[in-house]
């Protein structure tokens, strides 16, 4: 690991934010968590984080064990990166540390985000009314990003792909979902303003937004 700071602790929670605490680097977790990706993938996702950096990280990721660098069959045969093991173990640290940046009343929700981190918000944030059973296929795509949603038996599951026959297809970006996702714009405004383009059931698509959840803001001091 490039990296030579450290706070010095036995304490576990030390440890672990000297392996993963610098800049970027649970991000590049975040952005694996859905499966394998090719560098320009990666700077896709985080276009703030710089090459350098980006390339930094990914070494000293690789050096800790949490993520590896594989070689695709052909007819592919790209490098991505991928987390290993220990690294998908990750996961739910992220999810918590989302849901309860979420509450926080400083964010500044016209900043960029990413079509894996509007995605992983959408699953994990994914809380059905009582009574509400859904039970459909989703085919979501942000350009040449691609995922198919699953909400069965009050969850909801998301993989990279194409769905085969989804109920609905939704075509939009990623700050328009976040948007919908959030209630600070109409699905009728963006349907009319060519932001979503949507073909299938509208009304399982409404009703997944109203399953996603909405958090009180934490007070501001």
């Amino acid at each position: 690991m490039e990296s030579t700071r450290t706070y010095g602790e036995a304490c576990a929670t030390a440890h672990a934010l000297d392996l993963i605490g610098e800049r970027w680097a649970l991000l590049v977790v975040r952005e694996l968590l859905f499966g394998p990706k090719r560098f320009t993938d990666l700077r896709a996702g985080l276009p703030n984080a710089g090459p350098n950096r980006l390339s930094r990280r990914l070494r000293e990721l690789e050096g800790l064990g949490l993520v590896r660098r594989r070689k695709l069959a052909p007819p592919s045969a790209s490098w991505v990166y991928e987390l290993t093991d220990w690294g998908r173990e990750l996961e739910p640290i992220l999810v918590e540390l989302g849901r309860w940046g979420r509450r926080s009343p400083f964010r500044d929700l016209d900043a960029h985000v990413s079509s894996d981190a509007i995605m992983l918000a959408l699953r994990n944030d994914f809380s059905p009314a009582a009574g509400d059973r859904l039970d459909v296929t989703y085919a979501i795509r942000f350009g040449e990003d691609h995922y198919v949603a699953r909400a069965a038996d009050g969850r909801l599951g998301i993989e990279r792909g194409d769905a085969d026959s989804p109920d609905t297809s939704i075509d939009t970006d990623t700050t328009t979902l976040k948007s919908l996702m959030i209630g600070s714009l109409d699905l009728e405004e963006a349907l009319h303003s060519g932001r979503v383009t949507l073909s299938g059931d509208r009304k399982a698509f409404e009703r997944l937004l109203a399953a996603f959840s909405r958090p009180e803001i934490a007070p501001t001091p």
